[in-house]
C-alpha cells in the first residue's frame, strides 16, 4: 500500500470503498501542527467531486488501471460503440462514462479506454482535436482587431466561440481540456 507521498494527479485510488479520481492535491506544512494533504477527489461513478484531507503519511490504496487503444465507431444516441484494434471486438460504453470526451470524438477517431478488470471506467482521449465547422454566421474581413469572437457549431454538435473570420468548411483545432478553441488546422 502506498502513502500520501506518492499521491499524483490523475491517480485512482479506493476511498470509502469508491473508486476516486485525484483531480487536484497540494501537500500543506502548516507552522503549527502536523503537516497533511488537501485533495480533489472526482468519483468515477457518480462524477461528484469531493474534497478530503489526508494526514501526511496515511496509507492510500491505488487501483491499477489498464488503458486500451479503441477505435470510436458510432454513437446511437446514449451509447458509444468502440472496437479494439487488435481483436476487433466491439465494445458498448454509456454515454455517462465518455463523458465530456463526446463533444470532441468522431468516427474513426483512436482513444484510450480506461479499464479495471473488465470494467470500463472512462475515456481519454487527445489533448488537441480537429474538427470541422458546420455552422456559424459570416465572417468579415478586417474585424478582428477587437478579439470579438461568435458561436460556431462543429461536427460533432459541440458549439464554441471562435473569431469573426471563421467560416463554415474551415477545420479547427479545439483543446478537449477546456473546450475552446486553439487555431485554424493547417491543411
Amino acid at each position: 500500500m502506498a502513502t500520501t507521498a506518492d499521491i499524483k494527479n490523475g491517480a485512482v485510488i479506493l476511498h470509502k470503498d469508491r473508486r476516486m479520481k485525484v483531480v487536484e492535491f497540494q501537500h500543506v506544512k502548516p507552522g503549527k501542527g502536523g503537516a497533511f494533504v488537501r485533495t480533489k477527489l472526482k468519483d468515477l461513478l457518480s462524477g461528484k467531486i469531493i474534497d478530503h484531507t489526508f494526514n501526511a503519511g496515511a496509507r492510500i490504496e491505488y487501483i491499477r488501471i489498464e488503458a486500451r487503444t479503441m477505435q470510436f465507431l458510432y454513437n446511437d444516441g446514449d451509447s458509444f460503440h468502440f472496437m479494439d484494434n487488435d481483436t476487433y471486438e466491439q465494445l458498448m460504453v454509456s454515454g455517462e462514462i465518455v463523458s465530456d470526451s463526446k463533444h470532441f470524438i468522431t468516427a474513426g477517431m483512436d482513444a484510450d479506454l480506461l479499464f479495471d478488470g473488465n470494467e470500463v471506467l472512462g475515456v481519454r482521449i487527445a489533448p488537441h482535436v480537429n474538427l470541422k465547422v458546420t455552422e456559424t454566421e459570416p465572417g468579415f474581413k478586417g474585424n478582428t482587431a477587437t478579439g470579438a469572437t461568435k458561436p460556431a457549431t462543429l461536427e460533432t454538435g459541440f458549439v464554441l466561440q471562435v473569431p469573426l473570420f471563421i467560416e463554415i468548411d474551415d477545420v479547427l483545432r479545439i483543446d478537449t481540456r477546456t473546450g475552446e478553441y486553439v487555431e485554424r488546422a493547417k491543411s
